[in-house]
């Protein structure tokens, strides 16, 4: 039962949660121990809040998910929980990421639970209405990792700027498109439509495309951001763009995995266990901290 449970609440999504910490990275506040202290605290609530989703998401998708190769391993839809246990843990993780804030300080409390209330509307409304819509469904994907950012910044008090915000978002869209790419695979083999409501509007000449597009967009955004003066001025170098060789690679090695070997049905997995986009984010991190610092 605890397996199960610690299955439902996929804590290895949590790596997503991160981002919370990316203002302190890019603003120059690595070293500042209140600033890691206040968004440890956003990360414990979002981590509480996503794994609250993900028991809704799975009570709600348990029929279509035992059609899914993968997904009908999860305990919902597997059986080893049963929707009222998945019900009562959706309802206390979602209070928890609710009053996790309550931890901050007053100045940023009621900000970051505006944040992680719309968050938490969001992806709700999303399990339960807004998945079924092509586009719209990554879209909110996307933009769930923008609140993450955005509530890190606020926590802390650091000011993002619109090159952070715009390259999380194309970021995130195409990882969530990758992953959707997944979906159409499983249903051009099996014809089933329960798998995903909203997969019949999507196929694979539209998703390589879009992959194609966003791919080149994000690589282009990324060196328009290192190579603006004002990034250069407010970050006293001219070298960021040397970092610009490692979100290359990353971005073509996502589209190999994705096109050629049909691999993008959990970015989160890639990130965790691809030798190759491991190292071009070590690196990515290593090159700019040592700019930037």
């Amino acid at each position: 039962m605890i397996r199960a449970l610690i299955q439902l609440i996929r804590p290895a999504q949590w790596v997503k949660n991160l981002l919370v910490y990316a203002p302190l990275f890019f603003g120059g506040r690595l070293f500042d121990a209140p600033c890691w202290l206040a968004a440890t605290v956003v990360l414990a609530a979002f981590c509480a809040a996503a794994s609250g989703i993900y028991c809704l998401n799975d009570m709600i998708d348990a029929e279509a998910d035992r059609h899914h190769p993968q997904k009908r391993l999860r305990p919902v839809a597997s059986g080893s929980i049963g929707k009222p246990t998945a019900l009562a843990a959706t309802v206390i993780l979602i209070a928890a990421s609710l009053l996790i804030p309550l931890f901050l300080p007053e100045g940023v409390r009621v900000p970051v639970e505006i944040i992680l209330g719309t968050y938490l509307l969001l992806n709700i409304t999303y399990c339960l209405k807004l998945k079924q819509f092509a586009i719209v469904d990554v879209n909110c994907v996307a933009i769930g990792f923008e609140l993450r950012l955005l509530a890190g910044g606020i926590a802390c008090a650091i000011p993002l700027s619109p090159w952070i915000m715009v390259m999380t978002y194309l970021l995130a869209l195409f990882l969530a498109l990758g992953k959707r790419r997944d979906d159409v695979l499983i249903y051009e083999r099996q014809g089933r439509r329960e798998i995903r409501h909203n997969v019949t509007a999507y196929n694979l000449t539209f998703i390589n495309a879009a992959l194609g597009v966003l791919g080149a967009i994000v690589i282009v955004c990324y060196l328009m951001y290192c190579l603006s003066a004002d990034v250069m001025e407010r970050l006293h170098t001219e070298y960021l763009f040397v970092t610009a060789i490692f979100v290359t690679a990353g971005v073509l090695r996502y589209l190999q995995l994705a096109i050629v070997e049909s691999r993008s049905g959990s970015p989160t997995r890639i990130l965790l266990h691809d030798r190759f986009i491991r190292g071009c984010i070590l690196l990515w991190i290593f090159s700019f901290a040592i700019i930037l610092y």
